[in-house]
């Protein structure tokens, strides 16, 4: 391994930084992993440069010891960052050093790229959304931040012609066919007509696969040193194709704490009776195929689901409702084998049409073999009804993996070297809970360990953790009364820049009509705009406060006086309705552990460090974060979800803390005057 010290400094000058202990013992410890082959579990805080730390030892490794290596980052914005800011000038650095430079590409799921030959009529044009927006056939990760750019909601937004007309002349213009590369964006349905998913791609039957964008990009990932993708990629191999990356020693996983809930996520199928519906057109009008028992399995589907009650089905498909599956499975895969390719004078003109119709086939295929399976019964799967809330979408089945330690492990860590990092990876003060959801302690070949680098911030300092201790504890009718008193007193003497961070949209928008009636500091909830476009304009005005949902509990970096309090309504816990997490605390529980603590407490201990963390991002940030929920001092399990959080001076005096809001926002109004 190359001078890993040197070529940190040598880095951390080039983007103009200084040197952070945190950040060079981690990179120490990267390049002891890439050694020795372990797994690595590193806890390194806000303001550490974690990027830094990874990327250097990787690229270094990566060209001395002749071993790709496979960056997978959770949001589009830090992929940027490492692909255009970090990745380049560590590159030159090690060129420099070495002698060799590092090769970087970026790889996303197909769906992410322009499809020249769609754009050139060869598919059908699409005339509704796609089937199965979490289908693991598309390569995109439903839980993923829209692409950059992405089209604004609302009036402001063109027309769907409009959109497709300018994605039409980009496509003579863009090298690389990345939607990110789009800018401004444009809406979901637009960029269906112009990209395809990997199961609809002709492959090397396409005329235009010489000009095909994302196979360029996989080529080009093949032959790089380093390949930087995103979670949902990850998801996919972990689902049970491995393939989608390519060959790797060596894995770096950042905002691992994400993963697990990712690749749930990209394992959780859906089947409805309007899935079948529109999957049953797509065969009849591009392939010619019209199935009777498909027919019949939608009218069945419709019927048996709407007696279905909301919620989990623990005991699996009831009958009625299997014999409607059954027959979702036989037709489709009648339909399947009737799509044979056709010979002629037509043929390529409806290759594509034929492709779309039977990758959409072959995923309801999937999905109904997989739902009459053993796995409910073998405890691998967890299976519910959904009832749409609002609007006129009819009742679906999800199916969701129970646990997704074993597939990380034997499809992401097995056989290669793997460093996770994350701000928050040490929940209750141990990292035995990470290691478990990631797969780790299952790995009975290579040993990992966890680190926790520390943060550059001084949190006791910089930073009050003020816990409402006289309040009622939360109840299912919201937010109490005497919680929205706090609130408002808090707001007020924080003179504005407030993160208020909610557990629902109704407790949100209650909090922020109580805020507009009784102050005179702008307000905004999540809800009301695009979600960047609320987090620029409260960055932009000190007195602005900005209410919201889970959404604004990780991710949003506002550093600065614009947000000196974070206010949480309540401890984030999982609804007790929901029916994975639910589930694998009954499987904790029935093997003897404490459910409850196992799963409800570790994802709120998560949540809360997240939340947190919104407060102190520079080392001139001060304020404070209030919790509006009394159980975080008062229940047993408080100790453990306060050591997630960063170490703040604690206090339960409400007086206290105003006044150090006041004082906060005195200083700040003297330092403009």
């Amino acid at each position: 391994m190359a001078d890993v010290d040197g070529l940190l400094a040598d880095a951390v000058a080039a983007v103009g930084g200084a040197a952070r202990p945190g950040q060079q013992r981690m990179a120490a410890e990267v390049a002891q992993t890439l050694q020795d082959g372990s797994h690595l579990l590193v806890q390194a805080g806000t303001g550490t440069g974690k990027s830094l730390a990874y990327l250097v030892p990787v690229l270094a490794h990566a060209v001395v010891a002749g071993q790709r290596a496979v960056v997978s980052t959770a949001t589009l914005a830090l992929q940027r960052q490492v692909l255009v800011h970090d990745a380049p000038r560590v590159a030159a650095v090690v060129a420099e050093r070495t002698g060799l430079r590092p090769d970087v590409a970026l790889l996303k799921g197909w769906h992410n790229y322009l499809c020249k030959h769609k754009v050139a009529g060869g598919y059908p044009a699409e005339d509704e959304p796609g089937l199965f927006a979490a289908s693991a056939a598309t390569g995109v990760d439903p839980a993923s931040p829209a692409p950059a750019g992405a089209a604004p909601a609302g009036p402001e937004r063109a027309s769907l012609a409009e959109q497709v007309l300018r994605l039409r002349e980009w496509a003579e213009e863009t090298t690389t066919g990345d939607r990110d590369d789009l800018v401004p964006g444009v809406s979901e349905r637009a960029w269906r007509q112009v990209s395809v998913t990997k199961m609809e791609c002709l492959g090397q039957r396409c005329p235009m696969i010489a000009e095909c964008f994302p196979e360029a990009a996989r080529q080009a990932a093949r032959e790089a040193d380093v390949v930087v993708t995103n979670h949902a990629m990850l998801g996919i191999a972990a689902a049970g194709s491995p393939n989608v990356l390519p060959e790797h020693d060596v894995l770096v996983v950042d905002e691992a704490h994400e993963l697990a809930d990712r690749v749930t996520a990209q394992s959780t199928l859906e089947l409805s009776a309007a899935v079948v519906e529109r999957t049953a057109r797509l065969a009849r009008r591009h392939a010619g195929v019209n199935d009777e028992t498909l027919e019949k399995a939608v009218a069945l589907l419709r019927q048996r689901l709407e007696v279905v009650p909301d919620g989990r089905l623990p005991e699996g498909l009831p009958a009625g409702v299997r014999d409607a599956v059954v027959l979702v499975e036989a037709g489709s895969r009648a339909a399947i084998s009737a799509m044979k390719p056709e010979s002629g004078a037509n043929a390529q003109e409806d290759a594509g049409g034929r492709a779309m119709a039977r990758s959409a086939m072959v995923v309801l295929h999937e999905v109904a073999e997989r739902l009459l399976g053993d796995g409910v019964a073998q405890r691998r799967d967890v299976l519910w009804c959904e009832r749409p809330r609002i609007g006129s979408e009819q009742p679906r089945l999800r199916l969701a993996p129970l646990d997704v330690a074993g597939p990380v492990k034997d499809h992401l860590l097995a056989g290669r070297a793997v460093v996770l990092t994350s701000a928050t990876l040490a929940l209750g003060g141990t990292f035995d809970p990470m290691a478990r959801a990631l797969g780790l302690t299952l790995d009975e070949e290579r040993a990992w360990r966890g680190l926790d680098v520390g943060s550059p911030f001084d949190y006791p300092r910089q930073g009050i953790l003020y816990i409402a201790r006289h309040l009622p504890s939360p109840g299912r009718d919201g937010t109490s009364g005497q919680a929205l008193d706090e609130l408002v007193e808090l707001v007020r003497a924080a003179g504005g820049a407030t993160l208020g961070l909610f557990s629902s949209r109704r407790a949100a928008e209650a909090a922020a009509d109580r805020l507009r009636a009784e102050l005179d500091t702008p307000v905004l909830c999540q809800g009301e705009d695009q979600l960047p476009t609320l987090v620029r304009r409260f960055a932009e005005d000190e007195a602005t406060s900005l209410m919201g949902t889970l959404s604004l509990w990780q991710g949003v970096d506002v550093p600065g006086p614009t947000c000196r309090l974070v206010v949480i309504d309540r401890i984030p816990f999982p609804r007790p309705d929901d029916p994975v997490r639910s589930a694998r605390s009954e499987v904790v529980a029935a093997a003897g552990g404490n459910g409850f603590m196992s799963v409800a407490a570790t994802h709120a201990a998560l949540l809360l460090a997240q939340g947190a963390g919104r407060l102190v991002r520079s080392t001139g940030d001060r304020g404070v974060v209030a919790v509006l929920d009394p159980r975080l001092a008062t229940a047993r399990y408080g100790t453990f979800l306060t050591r997630s959080m960063p170490p703040l001076w604690r206090t339960f005096d409400g007086e206290v803390t105003r006044g150090a809001l006041r004082r906060l926002a005195t200083a700040r109004a003297g330092a403009e005057a």
